[in-house]
């Protein structure tokens, strides 16, 4: 009985033989996560929160491991496992570790490498709630943020203090006004660690670690898992960073789950083909809206108007599934659009099959003063979309009949 339950231990933690580095990374995406399948096409899904042991020794063993996936599943899960492996594999990356949510990523990322007097260069347009940890509980810990326009490299580079600042943590593309950040000025940056939360574009837009970045960071619950089905966090980088976090992950606790965890690694099976179709009819529904009369600015980095352009092309692929756009009318004009649509669904999470509006300014920007919305360019009649994997046209149609709404409400 030993010896099996010490095999079954093994099968559980053995190591996946990586992707030959000739794949490209849609084959990537595939074949990737796939180190403890077996004979098994599907990830097997280990709903265990522990893990028999043979021995006081082998107990011992785990319980001093680093990052153990068959002995208590705070501390690891095979499932788990899996989907980290799959990332690290589509970032480029040694390894990755996965979180509860996006938040419970950014959350033990930052409490894992900052102490009290520590110094933090934060990107100004940043998610709201990762807003609200730099600028309302860091300070707390005796940690100081400050708080740059991080699309002004020159501004991004100089916040850094030598010596004292420890993390400089970007967004890009921002939530929600798309703004750009340099990954190869910040890759340039010595000293700090430097964390990409590369949640609006992922790793078949842009890959982070290749510009000399040390983490990469996703809110997984939106386009690598891609269903709306999963709430995840996930980290990617060097082994040794990312075990150190994993240390602090522990004790934090948020712990991914492997049932999240196995529709996520399902999700990333498509990532490609989804992204692809969604970055396609995000493009021509950010054409469409510029030359609408209702729209007075379209937000996506595929459109030769987007402010950060030329830097665009040259860190991403496409434009991605993401854009935002204000509204002549403000609030009301806001409220109006995300109100008429009927194929599209008011929501606040991205990244599905569904395309999906948003208010910001009443929702995830809602806990923000009107002079923090401003500073980070989200107006009141700012709408937010994540294109879905529905017919362009229909698409098109539904967002046209939406805007004639609008323009109609600013008749009567």
């Amino acid at each position: 009985m030993a010896d099996r339950s010490e095999e079954s231990a093994s099968e559980a933690t053995g190591p996946e033989t990586p992707a030959p580095a000739s794949y490209r990374i849609e084959t990537r995406a595939i074949v990737a996560g796939r180190g403890q399948n077996g004979t098994s096409l599907v990830a097997p899904l280990w709903p265990s929160s522990t893990f028999e042991t043979p021995t006081v020794a082998e107990s011992l063993r785990l319980a001093t491991s680093l990052r153990p996936t068959a002995f208590y599943s705070r501390y690891g899960n095979p499932t788990v496992r899996a989907f980290e492996e799959a990332v690290a594999e589509l970032e480029g990356a040694e390894s990755a570790q996965a979180f509860a949510s996006g938040m419970g990523a950014i959350s033990s990322v930052v409490l894992a490498l900052c102490s009290q007097g520590d110094h933090v260069v934060a990107q100004r347009q940043l998610y709201s709630s990762t807003s609200l940890l730099f600028e309302g509980i860091c300070p707390r810990f005796g940690i100081e943020v400050t708080s740059v326009d991080a699309t002004d490299a020159e501004a991004l580079v100089a916040a850094v203090i030598p010596g004292r600042t420890v993390l400089v943590f970007v967004e890009t593309p921002a939530n929600p006004g798309m703004q750009l950040v340099d990954l190869d000025v910040l890759g340039s940056i010595t000293g700090p660690l430097r964390v990409v939360d590369s949640t609006f574009a992922g790793p078949l837009v842009q890959r982070p670690l290749e510009h000399g970045c040390d983490l990469v960071l996703h809110s997984a619950t939106k386009g690598l898992a891609g269903h709306n089905d999963a709430t995840l966090g996930v980290i990617a980088g060097p082994e040794d960073l990312v075990g150190w976090i994993w240390n602090y992950h522990t004790v934090h606790g948020a712990v991914a789950s492997p049932y999240d965890a196995h529709n996520a690694l399902r999700g990333l099976r498509t990532l490609p083909v989804r992204v692809r179709q969604q970055a396609e009819t995000a493009q021509r529904v950010a054409d469409f809206l510029e030359g609408h009369p209702a729209v007075l600015q379209v937000r996506y980095p595929g459109l030769d108007s987007h402010p950060q352009r030329s830097l665009a092309q040259r860190q991403m692929a496409h434009g991605g599934s993401m854009l935002s756009f204000d509204l002549v009318g403000g609030w009301e004009a806001g409220r109006c659009f995300v109100e008429a649509v009927s194929l599209a669904h008011l929501a606040t999470s991205l990244g599905g099959p569904e395309t999906l509006v948003t208010h910001p300014a009443s929702t995830t920007a809602a806990n923000l003063t009107p002079e923090e919305r401003a500073a980070m360019g989200i107006g009141d009649g700012l709408v937010r979309l994540s294109v879905g994997l529905e017919h362009p046209d229909d698409v098109l149609a539904d967002i046209g009949a939406a805007l004639g709404r609008v323009a109609q409400g600013h008749q009567d």
